[in-house]
């Protein structure tokens, strides 16, 4: 009776170490992952594709964004051509105008993964966080390889580096550090094969150059 009384307080008390283990994971870990949307082409879902055909007008963007389909479904031909690899494209237009649909269009005509996130998603008080969601999104990105990354209303981290100027634009320190470890992210995509990285915005004019 003793040796099953202790046998079963060894496993109440196992089972309860792995629920604490579980219900209290490191909250800053969570915070710096990077919450973006995934679109999976070799998950089978209900949700239609989305193709060029679906994306009214635009003509000359689609024909422009078509390199990087092609490159996409074979970047050893645009290696052995010794052509340079494309590293992504920004997206300019007023609202509605179907800018992020052209860019789901793009992986969904490459067959690759698309990972989505809003610029604002980025945009933290506490330091670091935002940097931190960039080196996770794009960690994730290179897991998926082919992919493609698409930050939407990339004018949230991307504006006018103090020091520039004196813009009203200029960004926060913590907006700063973002926007560096974005441009340290997009350099890696030289080398890295397979990324590419599509952003869009409506306000080009407070975009750091």
């Amino acid at each position: 009776m003793v040796i099953f009384f202790l046998s079963t307080l060894v496993l109440i008390f196992a089972f309860l170490k792995s629920r604490v283990k579980m219900n209290f994971a490191n909250p800053m870990d969570m915070m710096t992952k990077a919450k973006f949307t995934m679109v999976d082409p070799h998950i089978k879902v209900t949700i239609p594709k989305i193709t060029f055909r679906d994306v009214a007008g635009m003509k000359e963007a689609k024909q422009e964004v078509m390199e990087f389909v092609e490159y996409m479904k074979s970047p050893q031909k645009f290696i052995d051509l010794g052509a340079k690899v494309p590293k992504g494209a920004l997206l300019l237009g007023p609202p509605g105008i179907g800018k992020t649909l052209l860019a789901k269009a793009v992986a969904a005509e490459a067959g690759v993964p698309f990972l989505y996130m809003a610029g604002s998603e980025f945009v933290e008080v506490i330091g670091g966080l935002g940097a931190a969601r960039v080196r996770d999104l794009f960690r994730e990105a290179h897991k998926r390889s082919p992919c493609i990354i698409y930050i939407d209303e990339i004018d949230a981290i991307g504006k006018k580096r103090r020091g520039e100027n004196k813009s009203s634009y200029m960004t926060s320190s913590e907006e700063e550090h973002t926007l560096n470890q974005l441009l340290v992210e997009m350099d890696g995509l030289e080398s890295k094969t397979n990324v590419i990285m599509l952003a869009s915005t409506n306000r080009p004019d407070v975009l750091d150059k």
